[in-house]
Parts: C-alpha cells; structure tokens; sequence
C-alpha cells in the first residue's frame, strides 16, 4: 500500500489546522491607504444612491428606506475599518454597530403597527438588539462580562414574554405573568 497516500489526508489536515490557527489581524485584507479611501469613498457613493432612491417612496415605508441606506453605510464603513486594520476592538465595533442598526431599521418598522403589536415588536426589537450586544461583549470579555451579557439576554426576553402577556386580561394575563416570571426567574 502507498504510505502517501496514507499520510496525504493528514498532511492536508495539519495545513488546514495551521490555517485556523493564524491571528485574526494575519487574515485581514492587506489593503493599502488609497484602496480602503476608494472603498470608503464607495460606501459614500452606494449610501447617497440608496438614500435618493428612498425619495420616491412616501410615509413610514420612506422612513424605513432611509433608516435601512443609513445602516447598511454604517455597517460597511465599520466591516472596511476592521478588514482594513484586523483589530478585535474593531471587529466588537463592528458587531455593535450591526446590532444597533438593526434596531434603528426594526423601530421603524414597528411604526407600521399600533397598540399592543407595536409594543411587543419595540419590545422584540430591543431584546435582539440587547442580546446581540451581549454576544459582542460575550466575545470580548470572559467572567463576569459573560455573566451580565448572559443576565441581559434573559432580562430582554422576559420583557418580550410580559409585553405579551398585555395583550391578554384577567386570569389570563396574571397565569401569563406568573409563568414568565417563573421561567425567567423573577420574583
């Protein structure tokens, strides 16, 4: 039998696990200073053509048009600033800004909705937001960044469940209440 054969898959194993192993910053984009001002320059460009595209639109679907081309520019100015320096402080900023956009583009979103639906989806809205914070700051710090990170992901569902539970009345909404408070582990 053909010993490189054998050894082949291994080979090719170790050079995939050597590979996985590099530095964050080593797998950045080597870009220079004039390609990361053309890239930003066309962030700009893609952000003011989204933006004049909202203008023929009208009301809250404006709105949310405008708030997505916002998002969508601070989201690709912070993915270029990170592909260009590699640093993990910029990869949490990175993940902070996406969760935040997202919440501007789902706030505006729940404006379509009125009363209690609207509240439930403000309500959903901050919880994604709070737990995808959470999960940025999870990534960046161990211990007790872990801990509250993990505290605040379960305090925004259980405003979720409560905010539910208003759409109900009487023994309803107090057994609805009652059994978030149990599964979140409120008193």
């Amino acid at each position: 039998m053909n010993t490189s054969a054998k050894t082949h898959p291994l080979k090719a194993s170790l050079i995939v696990a050597a590979l996985l192993a590099m530095p964050l910053a080593s797998q950045a984009a080597a870009m220079n200073k004039s390609e990361y001002q053309a890239a930003k320059s066309r962030i700009s460009t893609e952000y003011d053509n989204a933006k004049s595209a909202c203008g023929n639109l009208a009301g809250n679907a404006k709105d949310i048009c405008v708030e997505e081309a916002k998002a969508h520019e601070k989201v690709a100015k912070a993915e270029l600033e990170y592909n260009y320096t590699g640093k993990p402080a910029d990869w949490t900023k990175l993940q902070k800004t996406k969760a935040e956009t997202a919440y501007e583009v789902a706030k505006e979103r729940c404006d379509d909705k009125s009363g209690n639906d609207k509240d439930v989806c403000l309500k959903e809205a901050k919880a994604a937001e709070t737990k995808a914070l959470a999960d940025a700051k999870m990534n960046k710090k161990v211990g007790e960044a872990k801990h509250d990170a993990a505290e605040d992901k379960r305090d925004a569902e259980y405003k979720v469940q409560v905010e539910k539970c208003d759409a109900l009345a009487g023994d309803a909404k107090s057994n609805c209440v009652a059994t978030a408070k149990a599964n979140f582990g409120k008193s």
